[in-house]
């Protein structure tokens, strides 16, 4: 059941979809305290509700953009509404031009898709990118692993370590 410690394998890190993010109104879901971590209650696609575990920089951004407002969405317009897709993508285009990021169709997608491979790319198991991704079959993450053909990462080397080290 619960582990008090940690969070649950099934509730790990996970990306939110552009459209999760921009349905978050500051009095329901604020950072907050959760099995000794800093998470974000996301209502996800079909209605389920996850934790999205809150690295500190995250947390502060989210407390920075809610600005002490007690109603309202938490990402807004530059009116002040909530913000849609299309603002959201101006948005991540203005953000990344001030960072001197220059791609020719910049889209908030692009975040969730940098967040799946580079977890692949640092050798975080399918598994564990599955789950993080809430991807309900395992081929969707495996299209976004670019090494899937690197002979390196192989699992025969790895079962050839483990069996060396006699354990």
């Amino acid at each position: 059941m619960g582990q008090p410690e940690r969070l649950r394998p099934d509730r790990a890190a996970r990306p939110a979809r552009v459209t999760n993010l921009r349905n978050l109104r500051s009095q329901h879901q604020r950072p907050r305290e959760e099995h000794g971590h800093r998470v974000l209650r996301v209502r996800g696609k079909g209605g389920r509700v996850v934790l999205i575990p809150l690295p500190p920089a995250v947390a502060r951004a989210i407390e920075r953009a809610v600005d002490g407002r007690a109603d309202g969405p938490i990402l807004r317009s530059t009116l002040g509404t909530r913000m849609d897709r299309h603002a959201a993508t101006r948005r991540l285009k203005h953000l990344a031009a001030t960072a001197g990021v220059r791609m020719p169709r910049m889209h908030p997608h692009m975040l969730r898709h940098t967040f799946v491979t580079t977890m692949l790319d640092a050798g975080v198991s399918l598994r564990d990118v599955q789950i993080a991704a809430r991807h309900a079959d395992p081929r969707t993450t495996m299209r976004y692993d670019r090494a899937r053909n690197n002979l390196d990462r192989h699992p025969n080397y790895i079962l050839a370590a483990y069996m060396a080290s006699g354990t």
